[in-house]
């Protein structure tokens, strides 16, 4: 479970909370025995719908002393959402707190599966842990992280034990700990990027881990205060959150911030240098990583590198190829690789690789091909073996760092019985650097259809999936085979003007 057999305290900057490991410890060993008598066992799953809190780290430790699987699910999510990713993994439990949605509770009751408010844990069991039930083994899962498919078919990115150390043992190996010392978490812990690397890497190193909510504007700008009040050594980050760091928050002046870490979207050479001149630190590093492949993977841990736009670096206990092919019918060709300097698909083997997507086998042999896994990024390696990325081939839209998947916003307005044809897709943006548009198709067009599709939309997607740009068509461009190209609806609205959507669900019928 641990990469040093050891973890360090958890610290709640805003609530004063601390527990060291001996508290830890001692708290661990009560929820084991709540969960034990809830009959949570090896080979069980159990949905966290909290985070970012000292509490969800130990019901993490608490169920894989169990031998369960975790499933961490973004709180920002519908009760639809949530309830379509617990049919599709059949959770045994779902821990949920004071701020869970009543609809939810009675949802998942419904789906039979059994609900326990995590704030009626006890504190202290009295007494410690004795050996787990029977040893962890390696290849059993560990956590089940969904990257999409709330509204549709979920795919969710099984871990195991073995990949999760694998992880962790090659950080440790391309980046040492000494940075990580006192390491502040200021991203969602249902996610890779917050919680395999920036939470667990350090924590489960014997490290001290200081959490709070995550992409709070109010923290953010005051930032450089918390990082000399705690002693903060390491940062993680996603580039749109420097955009309120460096207007509003003043520079941390201890001293002791060493090393930030900027990854999960690109990171422009110009913003690169001024997060170095915030932190007083050269060690901004860009961190390169899929969940896929437990989050970082490569970054610029390069000595005496300058900044630059697409620059990754080096690969942290991995191989990196960029190949001239994406075909995965056969195996993976190393005679395929692109020349130096020419551009190509990369290709990333590592032994931190996921079991796969979990129920998904035809997903999951769609993007892996002997070991090897397809990114969906478009790179190319220089002479001094440097990786820079230059593009993307997914449909993936990453709105201030969080991905969202168009297919997602599809199946939701396929739904709605006045829709006729959907295909939502990214747009640049100047704030989140990417937000998400909708071409549909309606009938009839008019304006109470447009308000009836809003209101169905809200009730079934998440509010930071909303597309922010509505374009209403008269129909969607198809190819060959009958398939509808984003790249090609987004050419087209390009030149259109979208609706004034805020005007109309202001008008009255």
């Amino acid at each position: 479970m641990f990469v040093d057999a050891k973890f360090g305290s958890l610290t709640e900057p805003l609530t004063g909370r601390t527990w060291n490991s001996k508290e830890i410890q001692w708290r661990m060993a009560a929820r084991v025995e709540r969960y034990r008598a809830e009959k949570l066992s090896r080979g069980d799953r159990i949905l966290i719908h909290y985070g970012n809190s000292l509490d969800f780290f130990v019901d993490l430790l608490a169920a894989w002393y169990l031998g369960a699987s975790v499933v961490p699910v973004d709180t920002r999510l519908t009760a639809f959402e949530i309830e379509n990713l617990a049919r599709a993994v059949s959770p045994h439990l779902i821990l949920v707190d004071g701020e869970t949605d009543a609809g939810l509770v009675s949802g998942m009751t419904a789906l039979g599966v059994k609900v326990v408010d995590a704030e009626g844990n006890a504190g202290d069991s009295g007494q410690r842990l004795g050996n787990p039930p029977s040893p962890v083994r390696l290849d059993d899962e560990a956590l089940i992280l969904f990257t999409s498919g709330s509204t549709g078919a979920p795919k969710g990115v099984v871990h195991t034990h073995r990949s999760l150390r694998a992880r962790w043992m090659a950080l440790r190996q391309s980046l040492g700990v000494d940075a990580y010392r006192r390491t502040l978490c200021l991203l969602p812990t249902h996610f890779g990027h917050g919680l395999i690397c920036n939470c667990l890497f350090p924590w489960l190193s014997g490290l001290d881990l200081l959490v709070v909510p995550p992409f709070n504007p109010a923290l953010l700008m005051q930032l450089g205060r918390l990082v000399d009040e705690h002693e903060v050594t390491f940062i993680s980050s996603v580039p749109s959150m420097w955009e309120l760091i460096l207007k509003v928050s003043k520079a941390p002046r201890s001293g002791v911030l060493r090393r930030i870490h900027c990854g999960s979207a690109p990171l422009s050479a110009h913003l690169w240098k001024q997060i170095q001149e915030w932190g007083h630190t050269r060690e901004v590093f860009n961190a390169y990583g899929i969940t896929e492949t437990g989050s970082w993977v490569a970054g610029t841990s390069m000595p005496d590198f300058v900044p630059e736009d697409g620059l990754v670096g080096v690969p942290w206990g991995a191989v990196i190829s960029v190949l001239k092919t994406c075909d995965r019918s056969g195996p993976f060709d190393p005679d395929a690789r692109s020349r130096t300097q020419e551009a190509g698909y990369i290709w990333i083997n590592t032994p931190a690789l996921m079991q796969g997507y979990y129920g998904r086998q035809e997903a999951t042999d769609q993007v892996v091909s002997g070991g090897w896994f397809l990114t969906g990024d478009i790179g190319l390696i220089d002479e001094r073996g440097w990786l820079y990325l230059k593009g993307r081939e997914r449909d993936e839209i990453n709105k201030g760092g969080t991905k969202i998947y168009p297919a997602d916003i599809d199946a939701v307005v396929e739904r709605f019985e006045g829709s006729k044809g959907v295909c939502a897709f990214g747009f640049a943006d100047p704030l989140y650097g990417q937000n998400v548009a909708m071409a549909v198709v309606l009938t009839p067009n008019d304006a109470e259809t447009i308000r009836r599709l809003h209101s169905w939309m809200k009730r079934h997607l998440a509010d930071f999936k909303m597309p922010a740009r509505w374009y209403v068509v008269e129909s969607l461009p198809h190819d060959s085979r009958g398939k509808v190209s984003r790249a090609v609806v987004q050419q087209d609205c390009a030149q259109r003007t979208p609706i004034d959507l805020p005007a109309i669900l202001t008008t009255q019928p």
